[in-house]
């Protein structure tokens, strides 16, 4: 077993080792990319066969290969470069996560005012580079997940961080992304970046985080089975959309 330990490392040292010559872009894309599924299965066959232990090497593949999530494809690199340079000098930050999701936290300073669900202006220019990046990676999925600070109570910040998600999501609807492609979530006050002990961590509370991923290759099988969850979603949309309506017109609620 200490034999067969010894060969998985050095395997996942080979693998990785790899990006030691390439470009700091090619190493993002690499490093991004060669944990998951399909290196995963290649380090995990190249064990097995060294071992003589198939069974052990379809095992550390798919650990090897769960490692890296999502894919983080050129297509995923070309994006968070653009909306690197769309958000240049302004509080937003674009980030690559652990498990291969780009992630642009947008704070309120260019996001909503004190109280309200209704996008700034500032923002377009944000959601329009994002949009635009959708648009060319037809693969990717979006997450948009909205943040109060913790004044008020939990009955006036949840439906509010849901709402202000529904409005990124809307803005983004109307520049040409399908609905389906965007879920969204309401956190309230929980998950603080800053304590909330002043009003200039209190605006960086009051945020929203968009999530961009792109998963491995499905089945055809899954795939079918995952478009008709999506028509079934699209046939619903319009309800969903004028309950959202609802509930803007009346959450205008004092600082929070």
């Amino acid at each position: 077993m200490h034999n067969k330990s010894i060969l998985y490392v050095f395997v996942l040292v080979f693998v990785l080792g790899g990006c030691a010559t390439m470009s700091e872009s090619q190493q993002s894309t690499a490093k991004g990319t060669a944990m998951g599924a399909g290196a995963g299965a290649a380090a995990g066959a190249i064990i097995g066969a060294i071992a003589g232990d198939p069974a052990l090497g379809a095992g550390i593949g798919a650990g090897v290969g769960a490692v890296g999530g999502y894919i983080w494809s050129n297509r995923m690199e070309e994006q968070k470069r653009k909306m690197e340079a769309a958000t240049e000098g302004t509080p937003v930050s674009v980030t690559q996560t652990a498990d291969n999701q780009l992630k642009v936290n947008v704070p309120s300073d260019i996001s909503f005012d004190t109280g309200q669900s209704t996008i700034k202006p500032e923002m377009h220019p944000v959601l329009n580079s994002l949009a635009a990046g959708f648009m060319s990676n037809p693969d990717s999925q979006v997450t948009v997940i909205g943040y109060t600070d913790d004044t008020g109570n939990d009955s006036i910040n949840n439906p509010l961080s849901v709402n202000r998600a529904a409005s990124t999501r809307a803005y983004l609807v109307s520049q040409g992304i399908a609905s389906n492609r965007i879920s969204i979530d309401g956190r309230g006050s929980a998950e603080p970046v800053a304590p909330n002990t002043s009003p200039e961590n209190r605006a960086k509370n009051r945020r929203v985080v968009i999530l961009v991923k792109e998963a491995h290759p499905q089945p055809p099988q899954q795939q079918q089975q995952q478009q008709q969850q999506q028509q079934q979603q699209e046939q619903t949309l319009p309800k969903e959309e004028q309950q959202y309506q609802d509930q803007q017109r009346y959450i205008e609620q004092p600082a929070y």
